[in-house]
């Protein structure tokens, strides 16, 4: 992070860092993520628990609505752990909804959401690709993470010139589900208007930043799979030898490492700026454009770190038994979740113009 942070802020990263730990094995084992692969829902409900008990699902939410009022800095932090061990539970989809049902004061749901005890997926996205929420109402909603282990789900519909949320308990609305690269799976829900209830308030602002959080939290998550694909390269590269010598003595492949590196590094800058720029207060166009900026290159850049790393490990790498092809089927399901790289690109360069003139 930059020089200029705070001791009392450096301090509070280092320790929303550890507190990883918990669900993160300090070995870097990968045994629970393969065995939750493939399977419904796809994620250890117990796990979702621990994470509401340690106050994560609310990181983001001020005290007097059940959160613990931490930046995005702190997420990012946090985001970027569970990167690095591919944790599968849908973290971000669920800070997401948190936010939205503090926005409306939802009393009910909320406190069981932010507990760990139920599992909110908010249904805003009607094609792909996007990071607008139309609204309408008979529109399939897609891309759901880890749907099959939602208890409801929120359906933002246009309302009187505002949008409206409605809440669908499981059940009440048909759901499909598909399998994802990465052991996973996106739900489309086909909503049942009148089976759900309406929670009132407006909150297209709420939704609008929820939206940028959730962009810039992947991209963290992302940063954490390139970093841990880089690392694994770089042993595999000091441990292998061929003709007599560590394949990290070959000049092409450290100019390959290279590269990487300064990509990683570039990433680092760019999630770590745009994080502190949300916690500095930017709004409107600015945050869009700072997100943007940010999630355009992690998509980017984890896509080439993590094939690259398969590719460096040779054939080993290519295997599903070897874990670093699985840093590489993240990144691939990942890369276009919330806004792909050319999305956000044109967002950015659209933001950035705005705000020139």
């Amino acid at each position: 992070m930059s020089a200029s942070l705070t001791d009392d802020r450096a301090e509070s990263l280092r320790m929303i860092r550890d507190s990883a730990a918990a669900v993160v094995p300090a070995d870097g084992d990968l045994g629970r993520v393969r065995r939750l692969r493939f399977t419904m829902p796809g994620f250890d409900p117990s796990v979702w628990a621990e994470m509401g008990e340690l106050g994560w699902i609310g990181l983001r939410l001020p005290e007097d609505a059940g959160g613990i009022g931490l930046g995005m800095s702190e997420a990012c932090a946090l985001y970027e752990e569970l990167g690095r061990a591919l944790v599968p539970e849908p973290l971000l989809a669920g800070a997401l909804s948190a936010r939205l049902l503090a926005a409306v004061g939802e009393a009910e749901w909320l406190p069981l959401l932010l507990a760990g005890k139920k599992l909110v997926l908010t249904a805003w996205q009607e094609a792909p690709d996007t990071l607008d929420a139309p609204g309408n109402p008979d529109a399939p909603r897609c891309f759901l993470p880890m749907a099959a282990g939602a208890d409801a789900f929120l359906l933002p519909l246009r309302q009187d010139g505002g949008l409206a949320l409605y809440l669908l308990e499981t059940g009440s609305a048909a759901l499909e589900t598909l399998q994802t690269q990465d052991g996973g799976h996106y739900g489309t829900l086909r909503p049942g208007i009148p089976a759900g209830r309406p929670l009132g308030g407006e909150a297209a602002g709420a939704l609008a930043l929820a939206l940028d959080e959730a962009a810039l939290g992947t991209a963290a998550y992302l940063l954490g799979v390139m970093e841990r694909a880089f690392a694994m390269t770089l042993d595999y590269l000091r441990a292998r030898h061929q003709f007599g010598k560590p394949l990290g003595s070959f000049q092409a492949l450290q100019h390959r490492a290279a590269d990487l590196k300064i990509q990683l590094a570039l990433t680092r800058a760019s999630v770590e700026d745009a994080a502190a720029k949300l916690d500095d207060g930017v709004a409107g166009g600015a945050r869009q454009a700072v997100v943007s900026r940010a999630k355009a290159r992690t998509a980017e850049a984890a896509l080439r770190v993590t094939r690259e790393a398969v590719q460096m490990h040779g054939a080993i790498g290519y295997t599903d038994e070897y874990d670093v092809g699985l840093y590489l089927r993240k990144a691939m399901v990942l890369a276009n979740q919330f806004g792909s790289a050319a999305f956000h690109r044109a967002s950015f360069m659209r933001h950035q113009t705005a705000a020139g003139d």
